[in-house]
């Protein structure tokens, strides 16, 4: 039967799987929402097109699955950008439908209208087009599912001119497609296996793209040394005696690579925010595995390029090799000690965090996924905490967003009802999106929420400094955070110990709303 092409294209969302929409109804779109509860879906109501756009960020990681955003025209897109642009930089799976404008080349002046929205959102979205029918609408809702699944996922914008979404349309289709796997040189596999099983200081690179690959099986077995990027962290057991962290950006790390024999990384795009340098440092043979061509062709030249899923590598390298084919030449002790004084340099930069970093270690379930914001503790934490599974932890790496925790971890704890979700957000970062509050009120979330509280733009006030820059504009003034907690229903703490914070925490996550554990001169 015919319905509005509105309607329409919620049901196709359900089609394909979708069980929540995140976003901020207006005149312009309300059309989007006139199918949501026929088609079964869920709708989850923001404070500001930003924050659900963190949401189904949050969401998609923690879920697997795209993340869907509706935003009305000219402000509605662009406040959601930057969350977009975040979901970009870190290969994230995320849909935002937007209605637009039937008409703007020739009649100025209406409502929301701005100058060229679909290049706007073309900027920060791997694509952005404008379905003209029906028929356009359901071939980009298609194509952008299929690639969700294909290749490496980036956030798509599709716009609907408003009149469109009113006029009806009639039923789609979806057919079944047969999963994608990326075609390999089984000649190229044995190459690489060969220089493994030959090299006497192998080291390994896992990245955030191995997420869904047992990487450690093919390490353990080629007696490897092994860095994790910040995204990769879980991915090799803690334990490992030849694990050197995810201590990659720091400067001396170089001596070590420079003593390897073969390099090898596993889906990672070694940007500057992994190695905050412009090459490695390495003078051995490079190989890279990636899905990403673009990856494969970068500035480190790597001898070998694979373009596979790290999964699918894994599988048909652990073909190749028996326990005793390797006998790499890596001291642990070396290893160890090296690490040791990686994080001893990482805590110097941060005095007085490492002590809390711990205690909030301690006291969170291993099943418990961390959202965290461009803060000192998280800073810090991606070095010396080390994850105990994949996954776990998100942070906005590459585009560096202000405000991402607690909208993202709103979306994490939709994604995973019952399991604990934690938030952490430094006291300037906190207040770009400190009104989705409202939304975790409303859903009743038992999400504990740390404020890293140290007065000011401690981060940018230590840059000035170390470029002899008279620090300016890094102190602003701060609500009282507990009583703001309150005013919107939430529950409020403020430790003034290790164990106060540790037991706030273990009570927060019990709790049925969420709570901001305000953290402030605690050493």
């Amino acid at each position: 039967m015919e319905r509005p092409t509105g309607v329409q294209i919620s049901r196709f969302l359900k089609a394909q799987g979708v069980q929540y929409v995140f976003g901020i109804p207006g005149v312009h779109n309300q059309e989007l929402y006139r199918g949501i509860e026929e088609a079964g879906l869920i709708h989850i109501l923001a404070r500001h097109e930003q924050g659900a756009g963190f949401m189904a960020d949050g969401y998609a990681r923690a879920s697997g699955k795209p993340g869907i955003v509706y935003v009305i025209t000219g402000p509605g897109i662009c406040n959601v950008l930057t969350a977009l642009g975040q979901s970009y930089s870190d290969s994230i799976p995320i849909l935002a439908i937007s209605s637009c404008l039937d008409e703007t080349a020739y009649r100025r002046g209406q409502l929301h209208q701005m100058l060229d929205q679909e290049r706007a959102a073309g900027s920060v979205c791997e694509w952005s087009e404008t379905a003209q029918n029906y028929k356009a609408a359901y071939g980009l809702l298609d194509r952008a599912f299929t690639e969700f699944s294909d290749k490496r996922c980036r956030p798509k914008h599709i716009q609907v001119p408003i009149k469109l979404l009113e006029r009806n349309a009639p039923d789609f289709k979806i057919s079944a497609k047969p999963s994608a796997s990326l075609s390999y040189n089984e000649n190229e596999i044995i190459k690489i296996s060969q220089l493994i099983k030959n090299s006497k200081k192998p080291i390994f690179i896992v990245g955030g793209g191995a997420k869904d690959a047992d990487v450690f099986k093919l390490i353990e077995k080629t007696g490897a040394a092994c860095f994790t990027s910040f995204t990769g962290r879980g991915l090799i057991p803690s334990n490992y005696p030849l694990l050197m962290g995810s201590s990659l950006a720091r400067p001396d790390t170089v001596g070590v690579l420079s003593k390897s024999d073969l390099l090898v990384v596993l889906g990672s795009e070694l940007a500057e925010v992994d190695i905050w340098r412009y090459n490695l440092g390495h003078k051995c043979t490079l190989v890279r595995v990636d899905t990403d061509p673009e990856v494969l062709s970068d500035h480190h030249k790597a001898e070998f390029k694979v373009n596979m899923k790290v999964a699918d590598f894994v599988e048909a390298s652990l073909k190749h090799f028996n326990e005793q084919d390797s006998k790499p030449t890596w001291d642990a002790k070396f290893i160890s000690q090296k690490r040791k004084e990686w994080i001893s340099q990482a805590k110097r930069e941060f005095p007085g965090v490492a002590n809390v970093i711990k205690a909030v270690e301690e006291i969170v379930p291993q099943e418990t996924v961390i959202y965290s914001d461009m803060t000192q503790f998280a800073y810090l934490a991606k070095e010396i905490w080390d994850m105990e599974k994949p996954n776990h932890w998100h942070h906005p790496y590459g585009f560096g967003t202000l405000g991402y925790a607690l909208p993202a971890a709103i979306g994490g704890c939709i994604a995973r009802p019952n399991m604990p979700t934690l938030a952490i957000a430094g006291d300037y970062g906190f207040q770009y999106t400190i009104q989705e509050l409202g939304t975790a009120v409303e859903l009743q979330l038992n999400l504990p929420i740390l404020i890293w509280d140290n007065h000011k733009l401690k981060a940018i006030e230590d840059s000035m400094i170390a470029a002899q820059i008279s620090p300016n504009s890094v102190q602003a003034l701060n609500p009282d955070f507990c009583k703001l907690a309150e005013s919107y229903g939430a529950r409020s703490t403020k430790p003034s110990n290790l164990n106060e914070l540790q037991n706030d925490i273990t009570e927060a996550f019990a709790a049925k709303t969420p709570t901001i554990i305000h953290i402030t001169d605690m050493v």
